[in-house]
């Protein structure tokens, strides 16, 4: 991702960009020779960054610092570079392919997480865990089940990002504000030569010709950075929900990241196991959760064809949303490679509520038995009250002892209803479903087979 932004693959790709506009133009008829086409293809990656920085101190304009830089390498080519064209040319298609790859970027690896995920879900898919909600005990879960909801999350923005890729649309050859008037003069009027211009310059840049965008301005619509940063916004907010569902499930010593041997947890408690790969996952996750509300007030203030204020905010905004997003992922594969169950405490902490999760079989089973619902529902109530009085007193859970001594409860096995195995309902068979309906063609998809590793420095 870093190689994917840096000024070294954006100017070579200038590069590749005049070449490919070079010889459609040659192909469609213009006075440009083989010699100057072989000129520019043997200094498509020998960069001269020094010259172009003080070609751009003298000027005060980059591309054309590089079109100096480049002629001065191949001189021969100097007459024909950039012939025609405006810097957009060069900026917006090269930032679109980067946009491309970005996002094919991203997707790997949200495709890994899924699959890393699915693993995990699988081997845990029957273990009973103590479900939440409003972050209040309620009705059983499984571990494996409380992962595919995760992993539903990245698979519903993995689809969103395949889209995006999908729906993306090359700039390609459009003049200085999208009329193609600088084009139409070099072919003396013809407007089929420029369309095909148009065309063949994107193929060359190994773009599919019926997704171009028919009509731009001076730049391709800003609108389209809004809709791809709020991609990665909404992949930051699933990726920020499941780091902080791990950093409560570390409090309750249920689950935790992985956690090295010779780690830190805090230079002054040295007990500390803190969750500083989550947290980290979640402080960059709301960097890019934020970013496009920044994109969207500029593209709402491109004045007609275009206005400049764009340039300085974008050539931070795009980079930063892909590497911050790269990071964040490669946090959480690093942790989905590497969860730890504590399957005692899981256990326990179900115990230690399962008898109110039992009182509605306690309901039902006393109503067969020839009871009022009503009036037991009453009882139950009035007990459960008092039990969780005494759990909050630091007593034990003596729901069961509370009900045994009930008259309508005798002949009501109290014990047998708590097998939380009884209250996780289609949990395993649901993970089971998840793994054959999403997980399996993702990993078909992206050619995932096992769980990815990744090493973070930290």
């Amino acid at each position: 991702m870093q190689a994917l932004w840096s000024d070294r693959r954006r100017f070579t790709t200038w590069r590749r960009l005049w070449l490919a506009l070079a010889e459609s133009q040659q192909a469609l008829g213009l006075a440009i020779t083989d010699e100057q086409l072989d000129a520019i293809r043997s200094h498509l990656d020998d960069l001269d960054i020094d010259a172009a920085a003080a070609y751009e101190r003298e000027f005060r304009h980059d591309v054309m610092a590089h079109v100096h830089t480049l002629g001065d390498a191949a001189p021969a080519a100097r007459p024909i570079i950039h012939l025609g064209a405006t810097s957009q040319f060069c900026n917006c298609n090269t930032e679109l392919l980067q946009l491309r790859d970005g996002l094919q970027m991203i997707a790997a690896k949200v495709a890994s997480l899924v699959s890393s995920l699915g693993t995990f879900a699988e081997q845990w898919k029957s273990l009973p865990v103590l479900g939440f909600t409003h972050y209040q005990p309620a009705q059983p879960t499984t571990v494996g089940k409380r992962a595919t909801v995760w992993a539903q999350d990245f698979a519903l923005l993995l689809e969103e990002l395949e889209f995006r890729t999908d729906r993306l649309r090359f700039r390609g050859v459009k003049g200085t504000t999208g009329t193609q008037a600088s084009f139409l003069a070099l072919f003396e009027g013809d407007d089929e030569k420029v369309e095909q211009l148009d065309r063949m310059v994107t193929e060359k840049m190994e773009w599919p010709v019926d997704r171009r965008f028919s009509v731009t301005g001076q730049t391709y619509p800003r609108v389209l950075d809004a809709q791809i940063l709020s991609t990665l916004a909404a992949l930051g907010a699933v990726a920020h929900r499941f780091a902080t569902d791990l950093r409560l499930l570390a409090n309750r010593r249920e689950m935790e990241e992985p956690f090295e041997t010779n780690q830190i947890g805090s230079s002054a408690m040295a007990y500390k196991r803190n969750p500083m790969r989550c947290e980290r996952a979640c402080a960059l996750a709301r960097f890019v959760m934020n970013l496009p509300g920044n994109a969207l007030q500029t593209a709402s203030v491109q004045w007609f064809e275009r206005t400049l204020d764009d340039s300085a905010n974008r050539r931070l905004v795009l980079p930063e949303a892909f590497l911050a997003m790269d990071g964040t992922l490669d946090i959480l594969l690093n942790i989905a490679g590497g969860l730890v169950v504590h399957e005692p405490i899981v256990t326990a902490n179900l115990n230690a509520e399962l008898p109110f999760m039992a009182t509605e079989n306690l309901l039902m089973a006393a109503v067969r038995a020839g009871g009022d619902r009503q009036a037991l529902h009453e009882l139950i109530r009035t007990h459960s009250m008092d039990a969780a009085a005494s759990v909050k007193s630091g007593g034990p859970n003596d729901l069961l002892e509370r009900l045994s001594g009930e008259p309508a409860f005798a002949g009501i096995d109290l014990q047998a209803v708590l097998e939380p195995a009884l209250y996780v309902g289609r949990a395993p068979a649901q993970v089971e479903d998840f793994i054959r309906d999403v997980v399996q063609p993702v990993r078909a998809r992206y050619g995932v087979s096992s769980p990815e590793t990744v090493e973070l420095r930290v």
